[in-house]
């Protein structure tokens, strides 16, 4: 995340025990003890021990681990449906923990929105009545619920289904009612918790695009909840990853799968394709050489010689990428006596943004191994990746 962002929640030695007699827990925790070994001394189960992390301001965070690993109970002391035995939950300047009853539910129906894996649609419903849940819980006049319910659907893409029911529905859909539920409430803070595990693999696949298109749009801060790697690796802006209530390590995907904390955390993502999680700046190389749209063909021909090459990309004043010139082309226009290169230029090449998946990459180089343009949003020209670099760089990271 950028440093401009803002931190919107902070948690600090954060730690849930299950049981009658939490305290005698946290003292053999803190004599260094483990969950099994507590659980067998005391009866008490460490659900949670001593989590320390931030949310940023519009981040997706996904928290994983596998069966038993706290991350259900994660997310719900964050909300306190699950109270916490220590530690602080500070969201927007408000402690959590230290909230009264009253407090707290006016502190969850600002900040906080869930979204479940079993839908939790009411079958009596229709979709609109469904997505108008929770607003009419919290008494809001009905036309202006109306409209943010129907604003929530048209964000998910359910124009025109308002009057359907839930059991007319495929998976997919109902769990889009959820999402626009959750989205109609306005709150600050997402919860999403193993959202999209009820569903088939290509319906999954789907909706995890729709959440980052989402994402995109919107900026919601969220938290997402998944046993899945694949999943945390396809939409996490960063990844908690938790083993027995502790957390193992926090970072980017790449950094999860490129500099793994312990041999846990490298057994868990053994077997990932690398290549989805590295992109076209991990492997961009300075551009050689540029021609310059005013410039003629035998100042072409001669930077393609000068560094060896058989085709130039061209650039304006502002380093905007107009094309590309082949040598070819360059020295039949040379010897034709033309004075510029403006007809030479082709715009049949091909180019990616710096976050293009490196797998991505390798069908796009063709007979002719043009380099492959790296341009940011403006299409400024940031690089080039050749075959060998990317190659390089999926060598480079299998031997971390």
């Amino acid at each position: 995340m950028s440093e401009t962002e803002q931190t919107k929640i902070q948690v600090r030695g954060l730690s849930k025990v299950f049981g009658n007699h939490p305290k005698k827990a946290l003292e053999l925790r803190d004599k260094g003890m483990k969950r099994p070994e507590i659980l067998e001394k005391t009866g008490q189960t460490l659900g949670l021990s001593n989590i320390t992390f931030d949310v940023q301001e519009g981040e997706l965070l996904v928290i994983m681990g596998l069966s038993g690993s706290g991350k259900s109970t994660l997310i719900r002391c964050l909300n306190r449906l699950i109270e916490p035995t220590e530690g602080d939950i500070i969201i927007d300047g408000e402690n959590i923990p230290k909230l009264s009853e009253k407090a707290l539910l006016e502190c969850r129906r600002r900040h906080f929105s869930m979204v479940f894996q079993h839908f939790a649609l009411f079958p009596h419903r229709s979709v609109q009545m469904n997505a108008e849940f929770g607003l009419e819980i919290r008494g809001i006049d009905k036309a202006e619920r109306a409209k943010k319910a129907r604003e929530a659907l048209s964000h998910v893409g359910l124009d025109g289904w308002e009057d359907a029911m839930p059991s007319q529905l495929s998976g997919g859909m109902q769990q889009r009612v959820g999402l626009a539920r959750a989205l109609a409430n306005d709150s600050s803070v997402l919860l999403m918790d193993e959202a999209f595990s009820a569903l088939d693999p290509l319906i999954r696949k789907d909706m995890q695009q729709e959440l980052l298109e989402l994402q995109h749009r919107m900026k919601k801060t969220t938290i997402f909840i998944t046993h899945d790697l694949d999943e945390a690796l396809a939409i996490a802006d960063r990844i908690i990853l938790l083993k027995d209530g502790e957390i193992v390590q926090i970072g980017t995907p790449e950094e999860i799968m490129t500099h793994p904390a312990d041999d846990y955390v490298a057994r868990f993502t053994e077997g990932v394709d690398i290549s989805r999680i590295l992109t076209a700046r991990h492997a961009m190389r300075p551009v050689r050489a540029l021609a310059r749209n005013d410039d003629g063909p035998r100042t072409v021909l001669h930077k393609l010689s000068e560094n060896g090459l058989d085709s130039i990309y061209v650039t304006d004043r502002e380093r905007k990428l107009l094309g590309l010139v082949e040598a070819d082309a360059a020295n039949r226009a040379a010897r034709e006596g033309q004075r510029s290169i403006e007809d030479l230029i082709s715009d049949d090449f091909p180019r990616v943004g710096p976050d293009e998946p490196l797998h991505n990459l390798f069908a796009m180089f063709n007979e002719k191994s043009y380099p492959i343009a790296v341009v940011d949003e403006e299409r400024r020209l940031l690089g080039v990746v050749v075959k060998g670099a990317v190659l390089a760089q999926l060598a480079e990271a299998g031997e971390q």
